[in-house]
């Protein structure tokens, strides 16, 4: 299935019926009176956060959505019926924004959470309506308001608690692999995540969700490369884990440009926790991680980790330095043996 983040929808909702104009006939009735039925209300057009969902693919296939209209008021006071409302399914994390692309209508950042996009039009008063003691056969109706029509943008933001920023090759799939059961596309050139990916990944009987997304080079945010787009999927995160690739001869240019990138994206993003780490040092000696090491706190001003993906040497502790920075109701902790096999209970 192809991961699709971003779709534009054309939305309306259903315009109200008209009322009716009309009189009693009845055998032996002279004067019947009014009896024009009010129309029916238009149906809403909603949009809902589901399970099951972490894609907006099914709208590259249908981009148009309509509610019902509602049916005209008829005679013997019969209102119509009201059109039948249409429900926008989206995953959770969800944005929708304005046909600008800015302004944010609403954000559905909860399973179940429920907004009214457009707002089906009233149904139109009948002749009934408008009788009255000085006008007692009214032979005027109203009709129905129209729908709204608007376009509007759908953008996902995966919900994750750590996001994985680097350069290209950075080890960024090869530790989402060494440590949760995801299996991103690993190779050797650049380029190889094309779409975020995610993983559960457990540590000390904790567990919480990383997501990998596309390198980020030099210019993303003008375009180059597959852009900045993608460090949408990461605003949500409590931290970020930037990599550092330990083979190249630019550790310090690599950690800057990454750095100068999350930065002109703006937002939340640049205040958001980091921490830095030296990858790929099972390729290094232990002189060559000591002076490498040095020189990258030296541009950070701050703690760096080491770690390996593919030996998995320091990846422990690259993870619990990941939970102590992630807020306990974000955390899911597993179920031991005991937990599981012991008798339900209400």
């Amino acid at each position: 299935m192809k991961f699709l983040d971003l779709a534009k929808v054309y939305i309306r909702s259903g315009s109200g019926g008209s009322g009716c104009i009309s009189f009693r006939r009845e055998k032996f009735i002279e004067y019947g009176g009014p009896d024009g039925g009010d129309g029916g209300n238009g149906g809403n057009v909603w949009v809902e956060a589901v399970d099951g969902l972490n894609t907006l693919i099914d709208f590259r296939y249908q981009q148009h959505f309509f509610a019902d209209n509602g049916q005209g008021g008829m005679g013997r006071l019969k209102t119509g019926y009201t059109g039948d409302d249409i429900v926008l399914r989206v995953p959770v994390g969800t944005e929708v924004l304005e046909e600008d692309g800015e302004t944010v209508i609403a954000d559905m950042v909860e399973l179940g959470q429920r907004v009214l996009l457009a707002k089906g039009g009233n149904g139109g008063f009948g002749n009934a309506y408008f009788k009255s003691a000085t006008n007692q056969a009214p032979r005027r109706a109203n009709p129905g308001q129209p729908g709204v029509e608007r376009t509007i943008w759908l953008r996902l933001k995966l919900i994750a608690d750590v996001g994985l920023l680097g350069l290209p090759n950075a080890g960024k799939s090869t530790f989402l692999a060494a440590t949760s059961n995801a299996r991103p596309k690993i190779a050797d050139y650049p380029f190889t995540t094309l779409h975020p990916n995610l993983g559960v990944v457990g540590i000390d009987g904790a567990e919480f969700v990383v997501a990998d997304i596309p390198g980020l080079i030099e210019g993303a945010s003008e375009g180059r490369g597959l852009g900045d787009l993608f460090l949408g999927h990461v605003e949500r995160c409590a931290v970020l884990l930037h990599l550092v690739d330990g083979t190249s001869g630019t550790l310090v240019e690599d950690y800057k440009t990454i750095v100068n990138e999350v930065e002109t994206y703006g937002g939340v993003l640049a205040e958001k926790p980091r921490l830095t780490v030296l990858n790929k040092i099972d390729a290094l000696d232990d002189e060559e991680r000591e002076f490498l090491k040095e020189e990258v706190e030296a541009a950070v001003g701050g703690p760096v980790m080491l770690m390996s993906g593919v030996s998995r040497e320091g990846v422990d502790d690259v993870l619990r330095a990941l939970r102590k920075e992630i807020s306990a109701d974000r955390l899911r902790m597993k179920q031991t043996e005991d937990e599981e096999d012991a008798p339900w209970q209400p």
